[in-house]
């Protein structure tokens, strides 16, 4: 249960679902790795996205259908909005070789290109102010990571994020300094579990803190476990495996 004393809670929210077709019309490449693209369409007006870790569900047609059924069909996978207004809305995406839909579109689909946009449906909104912050996650939760650290005031905080090599290192606008882990040639997840598994109860990053950990699905255990350790509790806290290796339909929890 939820601390009755914090001074932060996360509450959880429906929105009515829709679905909406976009068109690409722009692509910045952050780092190798990674590249932000623009999608555009008056579809998109009221398109809205309460919380940080938002997912939507972005949809991949050989062409954009007719029907909303042949839509929903569609190779699909799980995104979180980044920023978007009244007809735009751009979304990162981490692209590694050539191992997915999303990311060999997000990479090299021509401009022009159309997608559907489902969602979201749901969203974990903080209310009040945590007392502290700790953010942690690889490329797949940058854009969360982002969100939240733009709510982040002069409260103690601290952001870790884990990555490939230092040429995938891109910018945060945060008000701290973000720590990056490399993780070289050892699997995904791999140094971000390590660096959990050696945060003791004097690491915590204040009091009340609002603790975030995505990656691989691997990160799950250790990052509940340091909850454990620094008395936090899951009803104030997101720990969740953003994709899970070897499963390329794995749905995030929400």
């Amino acid at each position: 249960m939820a601390n009755p004393k914090s001074s932060f809670a996360l509450e959880r929210q429906r929105l009515d679902l829709q679905f909406r077709a976009v068109t690409l019309t722009a692509r910045e490449q952050l780092a190798p790795n990674y590249v932000r693209v623009r999608l555009e369409g008056d579809d998109l007006f009221g398109f809205t996205s309460l919380g940080s870790d938002d997912h939507m569900r972005l949809f991949f047609p050989d062409e954009m259908p007719d029907s909303l059924e042949e839509l929903r069909a569609a190779p699909s996978r799980e995104y979180t909005p980044l920023v978007w207004d009244e007809n735009w809305l751009e979304v990162e995406f981490a692209v590694h070789g050539d191992e997915g839909i999303a990311a060999r579109w997000a990479a090299t689909a021509p401009l022009g290109s159309q997608i559907g946009v489902g969602g979201p449906r749901g969203s974990a909104v903080i209310t009040g102010t945590p007392g502290s912050w700790f953010l942690a996650g690889d490329e797949t939760a940058i854009p969360a990571i982002r969100r939240f650290a733009a709510l982040i005031g002069d409260q103690p905080a601290r952001i870790v994020i884990e990555a490939h090599g230092s040429e995938d290192e891109i910018e945060i606008d945060a008000p701290v300094k973000v720590e990056w882990l490399h993780r070289g040639d050892e699997p995904a997840g791999s140094a971000l579990i390590s660096f959990l598994e050696g945060l003791g109860e004097s690491d915590a990053t204040g009091s009340d803190p609002f603790v975030f950990v995505a990656a691989e699905q691997s990160v799950v255990k250790p990052g509940r476990a340091l909850l454990a350790r620094w008395s936090v509790s899951t009803d104030q806290a997101t720990v969740k495996g953003y994709w899970k290796r070897g499963e390329a339909e794995y749905h995030a929890p929400h």
